[in-house]
């Protein structure tokens, strides 16, 4: 039995060789440069500047659907809205849909950061996908639309 498992352990992949793995480590590698350099540009931390990218391209939003498109949990999209109403770069009204709900849309001030946060998403990108030809680059971005379109068939979103 221990030969048979030890067989097994030697046929399967290096744990560096695994593709979630590689995600993983790139998304670690890149996100801390990207975090910093939100917070140096805007003074936003970055799940603020997700959100207002967020906002900014899909307002009106509820808070699940923020969570939804900003890759967070509803707790963390919620406490995110409400520092960037604090901020005054959202606005938050009650929702004509939901009378409990809420509804989210970038101010005027709140439009003009969100523009300076998607430069800032545009040259992060170029930073991170310029070794990639362009045709590499449409590949690339086919393969993990087809991805995330396989995970969100088995996968529910919170």
């Amino acid at each position: 039995m221990a030969t048979e498992a030890s067989g097994r352990a030697k046929a399967a992949l290096p744990l560096e060789q695994h593709l979630t793995w590689r995600l993983h480590r790139v998304n670690k590698l890149t996100d801390k440069v990207s975090a910093e350099a939100y917070e140096q540009a805007f003074g936003l931390p970055v799940g603020e500047a997700r959100c207002l990218a967020a906002i900014g391209n899909f307002a009106p939003l509820s808070v699940n659907d923020l969570a939804a498109r900003a890759n967070l949990n509803k707790g963390q999209a919620s406490r995110a809205a409400q520092a960037l109403v604090d901020r005054g770069l959202v606005r938050k009204l009650a929702s004509e849909v939901d009378g409990r709900g809420v509804v989210l849309s970038p101010t005027a001030t709140g439009q003009k950061r969100w523009a300076g946060v998607m430069a800032l998403i545009a040259r992060r990108n170029e930073e991170i996908f310029g070794c990639l030809s362009a045709a590499e680059r449409r590949q690339l971005g086919d393969m993990l639309d087809r991805l995330m379109a396989h995970a969100g068939a088995t996968v529910q979103d919170p």
